[in-house]
C-alpha cells in the first residue's frame, strides 16, 4: 500500500536546482517564475535549497524554470534532465534559484502581479512524497501548460514532505504542522492592495493542509478572507466526512469549490484501505451518499475516471490531460470561477470535447465521446432537460450508459 502511494507521486531525478549559465536560454523556450513560501528546513547544498525537515517559520525563494518548446514536449510531462548540463531544448532547466527574505519575496510577487494580465494570485499546494525540486518543477509544468503564468502571480506553498516512499505518516504530520503557515501566507496575500482575487490549487495530501488552513481561518474570522474566490481540490487524500465538516465551516459565503475526482485512482484506493474510510478524491459523484452531499454543498465536480493517465496509479490526471489543464487556465484567465451566471463548467467542456454541434449534440458528446463527466449545479440547470432526455434515449437503446 505504501509503495503504491509513493510511486504515485512525481518522482524524478533530483538535484537540478543549480541555475544554468545565462547562455542556456534557448530560442522557443518559455520561462516560468514563481515565488516560493515553505516550512521546510534549509539544506547546505545549492542543488536542493530545502529538504524534508520542519522549519520554525516560513522561508522564501524566487525561482525561474525554463520549459522546452511546445513542439519538443507533451502537455502534462515534466522533462527532467537526464544529465548535466541540461539541454533547454528538451529538458526543464533551472534559470534562477535564490533564497530570499520576506521583503524581497514580496517585491518579486508585486512585480509578477504587475506583469500579469489579471491581478490574481494562484497558490499551489503539492501532495505526498514530493521533494522541494519536484514541487518547483511540477508547479512550473502546471503553470506553463495551463498558460496561467501569463495571467496570475504564482505562489508555491511547499510543506516538509520527506520525498520518500515510506514516509506517509511523517508527511501527514508535516502537512498538519504547516496549516498555520499556510493561513499566514494567505493572509499576507489578502493584505496586498494590488491583489484582487486569490485562487488555490491543491493536490493529494496538499488538500488536507489547504482545508485545515481555510477552516481555521474561517473559525477565527467568522468567514473566509474575501479575496479567495476559487479553491480547486485535485485527487484529495482527505476523509470524505472530515472534508465535509471542513467545507461546512467556511459558511454560506464560501468561495467556489471544484473537486477533481477519479474512481480508479490506485493511490487513493491504498489510502482508503489504510484509513478504512473513503477519500474525497476517489468518490463516485453519481451514487449516494455522495450525490446528495455534493448537491447540498453546491460543489462542482470534474470526474476524470475514464480519462487516460500518464502513470499506472492514475494520481495526477488533473495536471496531465490537456483539456482539464486548458480549462483551469481559461478559468483563471477569464477571472471567473469555473462556473458563471450564464453557462456552467459542464457546458464549456461540452463545447470543447464535442465540437461545434447543437446543444443536444453537445450533451451527447459529453456522455459518449468525452471521457469526462460533470456534476455542476449551473450546468445541471442550463442543460438539465436535454441531458435527461438524452439519458432516457440512451437507456432505451441500451448501448451506452451515460454519465453526467
Amino acid at each position: 500500500m505504501v509503495l503504491g502511494l509513493g510511486l504515485a507521486s512525481c518522482n524524478g531525478p533530483e538535484g537540478y536546482l543549480i541555475p544554468a549559465p545565462s547562455d542556456a536560454r534557448a530560442p522557443g523556450t518559455s520561462h516560468v517564475e514563481m515565488v516560493v513560501a515553505t516550512t521546510r528546513e534549509r539544506v547546505e547544498s545549492p542543488a536542493f535549497l530545502f529538504g524534508g525537515g520542519r522549519a520554525e517559520d516560513l522561508a522564501f525563494a524566487d525561482m525561474v524554470v525554463s520549459i522546452p518548446p511546445d513542439a519538443r514536449r507533451q502537455i502534462g510531462e515534466v522533462q527532467y534532465p537526464q544529465k548535466l548540463p541540461a539541454n533547454p531544448l528538451v529538458d526543464f532547466v533551472t534559470l534562477k534559484a535564490e533564497i530570499v527574505s520576506r521583503e524581497r519575496a514580496g517585491a518579486a510577487f508585486s512585480r509578477m502581479l504587475r506583469e500579469s494580465h489579471k491581478k490574481e494570485a494562484l497558490v499551489f499546494v503539492h501532495g505526498f512524497n514530493t521533494s522541494f525540486e519536484n514541487a518547483v518543477y511540477s508547479f512550473a509544468q502546471i503553470l506553463h501548460d495551463s498558460r496561467a503564468y501569463e495571467d496570475v502571480a504564482p505562489v508555491l506553498f511547499t510543506w516538509p514532505s520527506k520525498g520518500k516512499v515510506f514516509a506517509y505518516g511523517y508527511d501527514r504530520d508535516s502537512s498538519t504542522y504547516s496549516r498555520d503557515a499556510l493561513e499566514k501566507l494567505l493572509r499576507r496575500i489578502q493584505d496586498d492592495p494590488q491583489v484582487e482575487t486569490i485562487s488555490i490549487l491543491a493536490h493529494s495530501m496538499g488538500n488536507w493542509v489547504t482545508l485545515e488552513a481555510v477552516r481555521q481561518m474561517a473559525i477565527r474570522d467568522g468567514r473566509l478572507i474575501p479575496k479567495i474566490k476559487l479553491i480547486m481540490l485535485a485527487d484529495a487524500d482527505v476523509d470524505v466526512g472530515i472534508a465535509r465538516q471542513q467545507i461546512n465551516t467556511l459558511g454560506p459565503e464560501r468561495p467556489h469549490i471544484v473537486l477533481f475526482v477519479s474512481e480508479n485512482d490506485r493511490a487513493l484506493a491504498a489510502s482508503r484501505d489504510f484509513w478504512e474510510e473513503p477519500r474525497l478524491g476517489a468518490i463516485d459523484p453519481n451514487v449516494e451518499p455522495f450525490r446528495t452531499m455534493l448537491e447540498q454543498e453546491n460543489l462542482s465536480v470534474i470526474n476524470m475516471t475514464h480519462m487516460p493517465s500518464h502513470d499506472f496509479f492514475g494520481h495526477g490526471k488533473f495536471s496531465s490531460d490537456p483539456r482539464v489543464v486548458e480549462l483551469i487556465g481559461r478559468s483563471l484567465a477569464s477571472g471567473q470561477a469555473l462556473t458563471d451566471s450564464r453557462v456552467g463548467l459542464g457546458a464549456r467542456i461540452m463545447m470543447t470535447t464535442a465540437g461545434a454541434a447543437s446543444s443536444v449534440g453537445n450533451a451527447a458528446g459529453l456522455a459518449i465521446s468525452a471521457p469526462l463527466s460533470i456534476v455542476d449545479p449551473e450546468t445541471r440547470d442550463h442543460f438539465g432537460d436535454q441531458l435527461d432526455r438524452f439519458g432516457q434515449s440512451v437507456r432505451q437503446i441500451g448501448s451506452v450508459q451515460p454519465r453526467y
